[in-house]
């Protein structure tokens, strides 16, 4: 069967890897694989050719090799092919990122390549955190261990500034980085310290970075404050990432010069909508309002309005305001302040969509059927008056008929909530029925006090009024993106590609283990397929977990030239068009929409964009990375400093992970923390890797995911940002190993 594959004039050479994955091979089988292609090496029915690849010798060669007696020069002339490659294989260089460990050893990522490469210590070579590195493989892949590898030259220092803590003696001093993966304390000679005194928090510039044997040298650049000051730690977390926290001088002054009123001559040419009735619907605490609403019935017929602050029209390309905005690439929301892409007099200004002020907008007139259609549209140029500026608590107060004063005080506007209600519940069942996929995990909601202290945390309350925005954002995303996919004009989209089913497939087989009905993946699974799973599962302990490793086993989305649909929402045009005021993609695609709307769209203008849209497309998705994870660290340290004030207190929480060195365990405030395997005094406890639990080799007990446990909190760590939990029930004479740790 496989030399029949192989001689397909469809075939292409392939490794033994892409083999196995073409054919569906488990990875316990693929032995017997390389067995079989062992073995028709040996009849000479296939080769190995130059890139590794394996590839069949046609029948006619062979038998007139056969013939001629070459059948054993050719085995000969194979085995030093393949000796030869092995080789060049254990000569090749490798090149990826080094990222250093606190115990000393590290690992290099490699573009394109799933697992990385483990560096012992003792092979690091004094590679800095970060640093782009030449590496050259000393053990191959074995089961349990990845590949090991050696660093043999170091190609270039990408970190080049670090933020932590300083500590001063009289005639020098140190910063002690916040980041524990740059293992070494950065030395600071005495000129160099900028009056920085012990306990201050600053960037240090490296000069020197150092060896195995000695420590980086720098110089302090700022002084961002003394640790332990309102706001000190955010910032640093942000300063950390390279986060541009103040916009520069050019760019505010452009931003000064943009008138804050309207004119009718703003108004030319424009659809004008200013006696809809229409609202913003937002958190209390939100200033970009780049969002508006209007819905009205005739017949059996919708008619959604979703309308979008016009940015474009202020931000022009290439002038300095765009570029700052391209260099951001989007706001960052953190616990105590938002990182602007825009200055404030845009973004809570002229383009902020103010009830009861005249706004220039672009907007998506949808006409949508019973079903949940969008059966005709168009989207044009408006200028907008918002009737009101709601909030989420009160829409959602409305809806559910929870407070009469607040649905006294907007009765005139009450009958079009409901109707936004009922369409928002047909157009998320018809988003549903073609398989989108939701994973409803909790968001956390971090409670600051004036000195920036959190005095509570919460799960996030998803509502009525917060889903009847998203289906109509979503709705008019799809649409837009749809339009301009036929128009063939060069775009953004936002893709979201299928999983790879080996990961799937994995998960399905954990999940069937647990006697849950799953189908076997196919080469390729479809959104619904991996919607059931989740009805499935829906309600039983192991829900988040198994949710967990579904989203971990998915792609991530991103920005893309190339409209090749989001897999997530079962769509197969998508795009980021309704906050052109915290994202850079959807301010671009504004600028496409109002070229084709005013008949610009040139030859000229489509192969600009096609030269621009590229670069846009791939920084604005590694900025959204960068924006997520520094958002992410902000609220994992805040929750860690809530916790130290929580210090052996007992909570009820749910095992949302279970691993080999101990489980997680997650409160209902979204807080998880960790009980380390060796907290557990009771019993020797052993780990099952296939169905992901712990257990007691002597009691029997077992810690497993989605148990619900009383754990007591033993610990909280501001600088890993790490909690520590302990059985509730267990002795808590167990601080040797924490103080070991």
């Amino acid at each position: 069967m496989l030399y029949d594959v192989m001689c397909c004039k469809e075939y292409t050479p392939m490794r033994a890897k892409d083999m196995a994955v073409l054919l569906q091979i488990p990875a316990g089988k693929r032995e017997e694989l390389h067995k079989t292609l062992d073995a028709l090496l040996e009849e000479g029915k296939i080769t190995v050719n130059k890139r590794g690849r394996y590839e069949a010798v046609r029948e006619k060669k062979r038998k007139d090799a056969k013939k001629s007696g070459k059948k054993e020069r050719i085995e000969e002339k194979r085995e030093k092919k393949e000796k030869r490659g092995k080789n060049k294989r254990e000569e090749a260089y490798l090149t990826g990122t080094f990222i250093s460990n606190p115990k000393g050893f590290g690992f290099v990522e490699i573009e394109d390549e799933e697992t990385d490469i483990y560096i012992p210590e003792e092979n690091t070579c004094g590679a800095f955190y970060k640093d782009l590195v030449q590496i050259q493989i000393v053990k191959e892949e074995r089961e349990g261990h990845r590949r090991e590898g050696k660093v043999v030259k170091i190609l270039e220092h990408t970190v080049t500034s670090v933020v932590g803590t300083v500590e001063k003696s009289d005639s020098f001093g140190f910063l002690i980085p916040d980041n524990r993966k740059i293992t070494k304390d950065i030395f600071i000679p005495i000129e160099c310290m900028k009056n920085a005194v012990t306990g201050d928090k600053a960037i240090a510039q490296i000069k020197k970075y150092g060896s195995s044997k000695r420590n980086p040298e720098g110089k302090i650049i700022e002084i961002l404050g003394h640790e332990g000051e309102k706001g000190v730690d955010v910032l640093s977390v942000a300063k950390s990432y390279e986060l541009p926290m103040e916009f520069p001088e050019k760019v505010m002054n452009q931003a000064e010069k943009i008138k804050t009123e309207l004119n009718e001559g703003d108004f030319f040419g424009r659809m004008d909508l200013r006696d809809w009735t229409m609202v913003t619907i937002d958190g209390e605490d939100a200033k970009d309002l780049d969002d508006a609403v209007s819905l009205t019935k005739e017949g059996e017929f919708y008619r959604l309005g979703v309308h979008i602050a016009d940015v474009s029209n202020y931000v022009q390309y290439n002038s300095a305001l765009d570029r700052e905005a391209l260099k951001r690439g989007t706001s960052v929301y953190l616990v105590d302040r938002v990182i602007p892409m825009l200055p404030k007099k845009l973004s809570n200004g002229i383009c902020s969509l103010n009830a009861g002020e005249d706004r220039l907008a672009l907007s998506c007139l949808m006409d949508i059927d019973k079903k949940g259609n969008v059966v005709g549209h168009k989207i044009a140029e408006t200028v907008i008056h918002v009737t009101e500026r709601m909030t989420y608590t009160n829409v959602n107060k409305i809806l559910t008929h929870a407070d009469e004063a607040v649905t006294k005080k907007y009765q005139e506007l009450v009958p079009m909530f409901f109707l936004m209600k009922e369409l928002s519940e047909i157009v998320r069942k018809n988003r549903k029925k073609r398989g989108a996929i939701d994973f409803d995990f909790p968001e956390s909601k971090v409670i600051l006090d004036e000195n920036g202290k959190p005095v509570d945390i919460y799960e996030y309350e998803h509502n009525s009024a917060t889903d009847l925005i998203e289906d109509f954002m979503l709705l008019a995303n799809e649409t837009v993106a749809e339009e301009y996919y036929f128009n063939e004009i060069p775009f953004v989209y936002r893709t979201h590609e299928e999983p790879d089913s080996e990961k799937i497939e994995s998960v399905f087989s954990m999940i069937r283990a647990g006697k849950i009905k799953v189908k076997k993946a196919k080469e390729n699974v479809s959104p619904k397929e991996i919607q059931q799973v989740l009805k499935e599962i829906e309600g039983l302990e192991c829900e988040p977990f198994f949710a967990r490793l579904l989203l971990r086993s998915m792609k991530q989305a991103k920005y893309t030239t190339d409209c090749i649909g989001h897999f997530g929402l079962a769509a197969r045009y998508y795009c980021h068009f309704t906050s052109p005021i915290r994202r850079y993609p959807d301010l671009q695609i504004h600028r496409i929409i109002k070229e084709n709307l005013r008949s610009r769209m040139t030859k000229e203008k489509k192969q600009h964009y096609k030269e621009i849209l590229p670069d846009v497309a791939s920084r604005s998705s590694m900025l959204e990375r960068r924006a997520e994870e520094v958002e992410r660290e902000t609220v994992k340290m805040k929750k860690a400093e809530y916790m130290m004030a929580h210090i052996g207190e007992e909570f009820e929480g749910i095992i949302s992970g279970v691993t080999e060195w101990g489980f997680y365990v997650e409160l209902s405030n979204t807080i998880e923390g960790l009980v380390h395997v060796n907290l557990l005094t009771d019993d020797y406890y052993e780990y099952d890797r296939e169905h992901y639990t712990l257990t007691g080799e002597d009691t029997g007990k077992v810690y497993k995911m989605g148990q619900k446990i009383r754990v007591k909190v033993l610990r909280a760590d501001l600088a890993t940002r790490t909690v520590d939990f302990l059985p509730a029930k267990e002795k808590t004479a167990v601080f040797s190993y924490l103080d070991e740790e």
